[in-house]
């Protein structure tokens, strides 16, 4: 991990947001490469998911055919809608504050390990990541417990990585940045939205938040959706957009931060087929990151027990991937698949649904009246064949396209052997990146810059940057350009040399199995672009 973070940094493709000032924990920039992969992401998510779809035949495992359109809200909406979701009462993690550093962590991400010396066992927290755990713990014990380097094997460390969550009681505990065991406080909720105020005047009533899921935008625009697209259930609205959360400890790069983008579905059904559409989106959202290049033996699909459950949800499946900063054996969520009854469409209809009824009725205040009114606004849908009146279940692909590049970024980094210049192997890192993904589709080199070869070069450059984001590169050995092109992802390099003058032939190499082809100047563009697309 730590080699991809500073490959990642050294070729453009994250950087530390503010950087220059010391950074801002949680928030991260994308370079020219980073940028690229990105867009790359979005667009494909877009294309396979709306853009693409041919509406007028089923899908593979589909329940029936279906249509899909697209939407872009805002990030600010009316402080209503964060009450009606729930968010403005349920959406929190616990937190814990130390009394003697100030610093405030999520009780759930603290790790530790008992370590024991002579007759005294404390509980030694860390927030490094779990590679360097195990050393940052011993670190922390010997000053601790005030021993030298040489007295290590005095100590001992236990087995068991642990979250402060299971623990029984915080007495014994040495918190992260404390000299001292027993200076954490109880957990207690920390509510995730950002606040921020609309208007000039500032006060209680300008209160509002940045959204901390898109899902909502397209909740509350169902019934405009609905009149002026003339869509029919079963239908799709897809949104790529930011999203806020103020987390406590954001941490393992850019997995968890407090300001990402989300590529969403809500797809409205009707509740006799929202199991089996369920079913469907669970599968397909699947297959598309292992089309994408993700291995299959690093993801797995988790069903959620009963007590994971967000309160608005039938069921959930979330598609994890085995992230190299984890324990082996353990996963980080990539997308969750919710299936969310008619929780949404119903309270901003009605008034927020209290989760903890059965079914779901109007949450109500000490006054007996709704405790978040709702819209009053008609969010049912009649069918226009059979005229039946309902409201329609939800199925939420919901995935976050930041945690999708770096999980393609880490499925990417490959450090293997491959011949030199001279002939000679040498290690090379590479980024095999699916070439839809690929910031730079292809790198076009003239092999010395003379004999006509550099105009050539440019001539394919040209044509080429109508249609794909491509690279000229004249400087250096050939060799050192490939390996430079090979750590950015580059999937083909195209070489003009002093066969090309007469024959009107180019060199193309593949990134991966470093194959090279001749094929004719004219073919280039449709060669990359078959090449992209197969």
């Amino acid at each position: 991990m730590d080699a991809l973070v500073s490959l990642c940094k050294r070729r453009g493709f994250l950087f530390q947001s503010s950087e220059i000032y010391g950074g801002v924990q949680g928030f991260w920039d994308y370079g020219p490469l980073g940028v690229e992969l990105k867009r790359n992401l979005k667009d494909a998510w877009w294309q396979d998911m709306i853009s693409g779809h041919n509406e007028l035949t089923a899908p593979a495992g589909a329940p029936s055919p279906f249509e899909m359109v697209g939407l872009d809200c805002t990030i600010l909406m009316h402080p209503q809608v964060w009450k009606c979701s729930g968010h403005y009462d349920l959406f929190h993690d616990y937190m814990v504050d130390c009394r003697e550093s100030k610093k405030r962590y999520r009780h759930d991400q603290v790790r530790g390990r008992y370590v024991e010396y002579q007759d005294q066992k404390v509980f030694v927290t860390t927030l490094a990541e779990i590679e360097h755990e195990v050393d940052e713990i011993r670190r922390r014990a010997l000053k601790f417990f005030k021993l030298r380097a040489k007295n290590a094997d005095d100590i001992t460390i236990g087995d068991e990585s642990i979250t402060l969550d299971k623990l029984d009681s915080h007495d014994d505990v040495l918190g992260p940045d404390a000299k001292s065991v027993g200076t954490l406080t109880e957990p207690r909720e920390f509510n995730l939205m950002f606040k921020t105020t609309l208007g000039a005047l500032g006060g209680a009533d300008d209160t509002t938040f940045l959204r901390p899921e898109t899902a909502q935008g397209i909740f509350v625009n169902f019934k405009n959706v609905l009149d002026s697209s003339r869509v029919r259930v079963p239908f799709g609205i897809g949104q790529v957009g930011k999203s806020f959360r103020n987390e406590i400890t954001p941490r393992n790069f850019t997995f968890r931060s407090r300001e990402f983008e989300q590529m969403e579905i809500e797809f409205f059904c009707h509740p006799d087929q929202s199991q089996e559409w369920y079913r469907y989106w669970r599968d397909r959202r699947m297959a598309w990151y292992t089309e994408m290049g993700l291995s299959g033996e690093s993801l797995i699909m988790r069903e959620h027990e009963q007590s994971e459950l967000a309160h608005y949800s039938v069921g959930t499946a979330d598609i994890e991937y085995a992230f190299p900063f984890l324990p082996e054996g353990e996963y980080g969520e990539l997308e969750g698949i919710a299936h969310r009854g008619d929780f949404d469409l119903r309270s901003h209809m009605e008034g927020k649904l209290d989760p903890a009824t059965n079914p779901m009725t109007v949450q109500l205040g000490e006054d007996g009246k709704p405790k978040y009114r709702g819209s009053g606004k008609d969010l049912t849908y009649r069918d226009d064949i059979t005229n039946e009146k309902y409201v329609p279940h939800v199925i939420e692909p919901s995935a976050g396209a930041d945690r999708g590049a770096l999980a393609f970024l880490c499925e990417a980094y490959t450090e293997d052997e491959a011949p030199d210049e001279k002939g000679k192997l040498q290690t090379r890192t590479v980024m095999k990146l699916h070439p839809r993904l690929a910031p730079i589709k292809a790198a076009v080199f003239p092999l010395v810059k003379k004999d006509g070869m550099p105009e050539i070069a440019q001539e394919i450059y040209a044509g080429l940057k109508q249609h794909f984001n491509v690279f000229y590169d004249a400087k250096g050995a050939v060799g050192r350009r490939y390996r430079r092109q090979d750590e950015a992802g580059t999937p083909y390099c195209i070489t003009v040399d002093g066969d090309s003058l007469t024959d009107k032939t180019v060199t193309i190499r593949d990134r991966d199995s470093l194959e090279q082809t001749r094929i004719k100047i004219d073919d280039v563009v449709d060669e990359i672009r078959s090449r992209i697309l197969q």
